[in-house]
């Protein structure tokens, strides 16, 4: 939600999404948040923007492609992992669109090579380092034959903004 929120808070309006597979948790959590931001904001859900990725960077390029070229163009992409938002970025770039003048790009992980990206990519940041710390713990407390006091645990994500994003034009 907190990515496709910092697009509306832009003035963006017509926001795509690349999913990764439907059988990925992740995927489907970062759609539901997208769906409910669109919601809160009034705004309807347009299927045409909704793209079915694979988490690779060939699956954002091919879908940032197909709705790159529709009639009503989005005016930006929230690529739910970092790799596929480079895809948007290659896409982009043979569409002859400019990032973020022509097209806002947002994706999801804070890969350290998207910093490096030009122009840098805004994404979410997840906390790695807490969440290996928190399996490793659940891991150790079963392997001790013990009952795990939570089952899951939800740790925040962080906004991380860069060069990609821009009000539309």
């Amino acid at each position: 939600m907190t990515a496709t929120r910092h697009l509306l808070d832009l003035g963006h309006r017509r926001i795509a999404i690349i999913t990764g597979p439907d059988s990925a948790l992740s995927s489907r959590a970062r759609l539901d948040g997208y769906r409910t931001a669109l919601d809160m904001a009034g705004l309807p859900v347009d299927p045409e923007l909704i793209g079915r990725g694979d988490f690779l960077i060939q699956g954002g390029l091919t879908e940032a492609l197909r709705m790159l070229r529709l009639p009503d163009r989005p005016t930006a992409v929230f690529a739910t992992n970092d790799g596929q938002a480079i895809g948007v970025y290659h896409a982009a770039h043979q569409l002859g669109l400019r990032i973020p003048d022509d097209l806002s790009v947002i994706g999801f992980d804070d890969l350290p090579s998207v910093r490096w990206a030009i122009p840098p990519l805004t994404t979410i940041r997840q906390p790695l380092a807490d969440m290996a710390a928190a399996a490793t713990s659940m891991l150790l407390t079963l392997a001790q034959g013990e009952q795990l006091a939570q089952t899951r645990v939800e740790l925040a994500t962080e906004l991380i903004i860069r060069a990609s994003t821009a009000p539309p034009a």
